[in-house]
């Protein structure tokens, strides 16, 4: 049995959690070497007491003062910022990373991690969806194993081929499937759409998420982003790859090939379930997941997405499609505007209407180098907010 040694970037959300959870499950077959973190100090404290990790990283200095506080007596070594950040998902003594910082801040500690060849759990969709092109080389310049934790992708790559390799063709792979939720408003009639509160679109009707991820959920923008994901991922075009509501979230996505074959990996709706198949590949170990009951379940029903309920998902596409830095684009504004969302400064609506006026305007931008892209991410932004205050309510 290999023993992992991990560094946990963003320990405190729902993915982190999740991940020392099936940690704990199995002693003596995981090491936690460092936990990274944000504003959850008194949770990293509590994390950093059980896992007694060699490092705690968080991002600014005063959170940094007052962790160092909780843990005083305990063997572990506070830092902050973001090279910080980086520094830890690259020390020597790691194998293996989790990436599940939310955000664009989770880029550059994921490219560290690919530059010195650790194995990759990658479950923070803007390295992807921002820097895809520059990412998928570190992977393969640095000697790094990639493993994707969306349960979409971790699906898909556990029914590819043991053997693939990038050509869709030579495997006989036709098309990915993506299945989706289709979120709390897949049957809510769409001229109600105007009156959707924050509270209502965080209330996921299968997954525990953060409120962010259940807003892109609700939108689809997740779906979108995920589309993003697996043409990096598997090197597949978008007309290779399909979007198709699943409610139940049983079915968590699909492979399809040339033969006719589906292949289709299922489990309940539970995160630790493509956590655990990652930190244990390609072993496989007891994730605290209920077992599937299919008679229980009783149907599986799809139907296709409609664009006029979930205009994000078609926008992903678009963003794809063009190229360059129009995805980095799209999920710099879509950050903004669900923030803006959130705290109840713009309609429901206005989120996509945010994100193709970004688009619109700065969609053609290209990026060659990942500053270009960081700069491209801060106008995007920029663009963002001054279209959420003309809108706001």
């Amino acid at each position: 049995m290999t023993i992992r040694n991990l560094t946990i970037l963003g320990s405190t959300g729902t993915i982190g959690v999740n991940t020392l959870d099936v940690v704990a499950r199995h002693p003596g077959r995981f090491n936690v070497v460092a936990l990274t973190g944000n504003a959850q100090i008194d949770k990293l404290a509590e994390q950093c007491q059980r896992f007694r990790p060699r490092y705690a990283v968080v991002l600014e200095e005063d959170k940094a003062d007052a962790l160092r506080a909780k843990l005083s007596g305990l063997d572990v070594e506070v830092l902050w910022g973001l090279p910080a950040m980086e520094e830890v998902a690259a020390l020597p003594q790691v194998d293996t990373v989790m990436a599940a910082i939310v955000g664009a801040a989770g880029m550059r500690p994921a490219l560290a991690a690919a530059r010195t060849g650790k194995r990759i759990l990658l479950a923070n969709k803007e390295t992807l969806v921002m820097a895809g092109r520059f990412f998928m080389e570190a992977v393969q310049a640095g000697g790094a194993t990639l493993l994707p934790i969306d349960s979409e992708h971790n699906a898909v790559y556990q029914s590819m081929p043991a053997s693939y390799d990038g050509d869709l063709a030579r495997h006989g792979v036709r098309r990915v499937l993506l299945t989706a939720s289709g979120g709390p408003f897949r049957t809510r009639a769409v001229d109600t759409l105007a009156a959707v509160t924050p509270e209502e679109a965080v209330a996921h009707p299968n997954w525990v998420m953060g409120k962010k991820i259940s807003v892109d959920s609700a939108t689809m923008m997740n779906k979108g982003l995920e589309v993003i994901e697996a043409h990096w991922l598997f090197n597949a075009r978008p007309d290779q790859i399909e979007v198709v509501i699943h409610p139940q979230s049983i079915i968590h996505s699909m492979v399809e090939y040339l033969d006719g074959s589906v292949l289709a990996q299922l489990s309940n709706p539970d995160m630790r379930t493509p956590i655990a198949h990652s930190l244990a590949y390609p072993d496989r170990v007891e994730a605290g997941v209920p077992w599937l009951e299919l008679a229980r379940i009783g149907t599986l029903t799809f139907e296709n997405p409609d664009y006029q309920r979930f205009p994000c998902l078609k926008l992903a596409y678009q963003a794809l499609e063009a190229g360059g830095a129009a995805s980095a684009i799209l999920n710099a504004a879509n950050e903004e505007a669900v923030a803006a969302f959130l705290d109840h400064r713009i309609p429901y609506l206005a989120i996509p209407g945010c994100l193709s006026a970004v688009l619109d305007g700065l969609g053609s931008r290209d990026a060659a180098s990942l500053d270009d892209l960081e700069a491209v991410d801060l106008e995007a932004r920029m663009r963002a907010r001054e279209w959420i205050r003309e809108h706001r309510v």
